[in-house]
């Protein structure tokens, strides 16, 4: 990912194939949550948690910040930048 800094704006060129990854299973699991409890902490559907733990769905920043806190880990522990090849 190239980032320039332009009169203190931070701009990312992210190519148009990047993808979302996460470890959103992971986390849950050392917490033991089901998906149902944690989309209970967050007022979201079970159905959400599973689309984004199956990388069908990324969740908007509101969401994973959500999730950040319930963690107790930074956004970027969660969630990473892949790009395909």
């Amino acid at each position: 990912m190239a980032v320039a800094k332009y009169t203190g704006i931070l701009f990312c060129d992210i190519k148009k194939d990047a993808q979302m990854k996460n470890r959103l299973k992971i986390e849950r699991t050392i917490l033991e949550l089901t998906q149902e409890e944690l989309a209970a902490k967050i007022r979201v559907s079970r159905q959400t948690i599973n689309s984004i733990e199956t990388n069908r769905y990324v969740p908007s920043t509101v969401l994973a910040l959500k999730l950040s806190k319930i963690f107790n880990k930074a956004v970027n522990e969660i969630f990473t930048l892949e790009e395909n090849d």
